[in-house]
């Protein structure tokens, strides 16, 4: 029976990832004249950026400085979220949970600062319980780190909660720890190839949350 939700942040709540890749390609097309393919940029989604930079040092020819790019990254990524909404959906889940007295966390490869800022600014940092961040692990996603630090302040099982993720990399981390997943994908990760997922829906309009409990309760 399912005791607790477990929630992504980056690109499930609020979609930072659109506006990464955006600032991303902005800056690089204006500093270095070049093109970063989506394809490359989604690897590191849901994880960590290192990836990705060595990618972006070997193309641009030397001339990278990773240090001032993610400086410049960071200040255009921020007057990007500065209006940005909760994706649509999300709080009526949020609430939907809080009234079936489910317990909810979030496992975030973002730091904690990071999070609660953002779930500050949105007005949604009272319906969470629990948080599981990457200042807290040794691993971050695509390892089961965040969400085995989850389940352990939630106090549950793996088979009595489940998550909601946005990316490959998420999806393989809760994989690993042994909790069903629902995929909720945003623009840049909705063609990426997720598979051993529970459910994939386009939207937290889609389905009620009751539904999906059910859906999983019915798997067990």
């Amino acid at each position: 029976m399912i005791k607790a939700v477990i929630f992504d942040f980056d690109g499930l709540i609020l979609d930072t990832e659109t506006a990464w890749y955006d600032t991303y390609k902005q800056i690089l097309k204006e500093t270095h004249d070049y093109d970063l393919p989506l394809s490359e940029f989604v690897k590191g989604v849901g994880g960590g950026d290192d990836v990705l930079l060595e990618y972006i040092g070997k193309e641009v020819n030397g001339t990278f400085q990773p240090d001032v790019f993610q400086e410049q990254v960071s200040v255009m990524h921020a007057e990007r979220l500065k209006e940005a909404e909760a994706r649509e959906g999300v709080e009526d889940y949020l609430k939907e949970a809080k009234e079936a007295g489910y317990q909810i966390a979030i496992a975030s490869s973002s730091d904690h600062k990071w999070v609660t800022t953002h779930l500050t600014n949105l007005g949604l940092i009272d319906y969470f319980d629990h948080f599981a961040t990457s200042d807290e692990v040794e691993h971050i996603k695509p390892e089961p780190d965040l969400f085995l630090k989850a389940i352990e302040k939630l106090g549950v099982k793996p088979e009595e909660a489940i998550v909601f993720e946005d990316s490959l990399n998420g999806l393989i981390a809760a994989r690993k720890a042994n909790i069903k997943t629902i995929i909720v994908p945003n623009p840049i990760t909705e063609d990426l190839p997720f598979e051993n997922h529970h459910l994939k829906i386009s939207s937290m309009k889609e389905m009620r949350l009751a539904e999906i409990v059910k859906s999983v309760d019915k798997a067990e």
